[in-house]
This record gives structure tokens, C-alpha cells and sequence, in this order.
């Protein structure tokens, strides 16, 4: 049995909140909110190197946020290690110069390129499944945007298309082909 609002006022304040709850839940806000706020950070097992061109490097934070302390940097191009994901940050862990240790990153400030050396390209996947539907391919050697990972996935965006990448696809080297 539902009971009847016949408060104007209160209709409205109803109605408003059954909005922004369905847009929060439909253009992915509340997913966002509860990954940025999630103590649990997403496991992830990838390697991607510094984009940042600060030349002091790339600040690595005791969490994943920019009020965490800053541990150390490590320099423009250099890998790293990729072992968890919440929202926009990655914890990330042996560097191969600068900070060592493990700490989080501003995912933005990584990137990959992608393999696939002799072939037409490397397939770009909807979920972390290559039984998934595949959403594009990406030439091979092209720098992609690191957006984030799961498992041995890399989730990226190129040329406006977001999608996963297998490990096999990625190369977490930037001075180097990976092949």
C-alpha cells in the first residue's frame, strides 16, 4: 500500500530526486562515485610508463588522491608497474628509475602503445573478454590513452573509441617496440 504525497512541495522534492537518481544511474555517475570512494581498489597486473613532462616527474602518493602525501617521482618515460585501479588513480609499484617502492598515480599521467608488429593492427574489445564484442582495431606502435585496467586488461581510448586491450596487445615501454 503507497501513501498518497498531497504536499505540492513535497511532490516536487520527490519527483526532482526519482531524476537525478535515474540520471546519476544512467550516465554512470553513481559507478563513478562508488569507485572513487571504494577502499578496495580493483586488482590489476599491467605495465604502462610516465607521460608527465613536469621535470621533476611524476608525483607518486601515499593514496589516490592529490591531499595524499607525495613519496617520490618518477622521471618522464620511465615503466612501471601497474597492481590496482580506483577511479582515476592506479597503484603502481617497481619503477625502472626514480621512486621505489609502491604508491598511487594520476592514471592521465601513463600511458601504453600498443603491439601487434606485422599485422593489421591489435583488436580493441568491449569488456575484458576476447570472446567480447570487438568495438575497433588500433594500428600497431600507436600510443593509446591509459583510462584504467582489470586483471591483465588495459581499458584505453583511441580516437575517441574506449575499449580493453589483451596483455599480448599492450606495451608498457616507451622507449622501446616490445616486440
Amino acid at each position: 500500500m503507497t501513501k498518497k504525497v498531497k504536499n505540492p512541495a513535497s511532490k516536487l522534492i520527490i519527483g526532482l530526486a526519482s531524476i537525478c537518481i535515474s540520471v546519476m544511474l544512467n550516465t554512470g555517475i553513481a559507478h563513478q562515485i562508488s569507485l572513487a570512494k571504494s577502499t578496495d581498489p580493483q586488482k590489476c597486473d599491467i605495465l604502462a610508463y610516465v607521460t608527465d613532462t613536469d621535470p621533476r616527474g611524476l608525483n607518486v602518493r601515499s593514496g589516490a588522491s592529490t591531499n595524499k602525501t607525495i613519496l617520490g617521482q618518477i622521471p618522464i618515460n620511465e615503466t612501471v608497474q601497474v597492481i590496482g585501479a580506483a577511479g582515476e588513480w592506479v597503484q603502481i609499484t617497481n619503477a625502472s628509475d626514480g621512486f621505489q617502492g609502491t604508491g598511487w598515480v594520476f592514471v592521465p599521467k601513463l600511458g601504453l602503445t600498443t603491439q601487434g608488429y606485422g599485422t593489421n593492427g591489435v583488436d580493441l574489445y568491449a569488456n575484458t573478454s576476447q570472446q567480447s564484442q570487438k568495438v575497433g582495431t588500433i594500428p600497431a606502435n600507436t600510443v593509446v590513452k591509459l583510462l584504467g585496467c582489470k586483471g591483465d586488461w588495459a581499458q584505453v581510448e583511441y580516437q575517441g573509441f574506449k575499449g580493453w586491450l589483451t596483455r599480448e596487445d599492450q606495451c608498457g615501454a616507451a622507449l622501446t617496440s616490445c616486440s
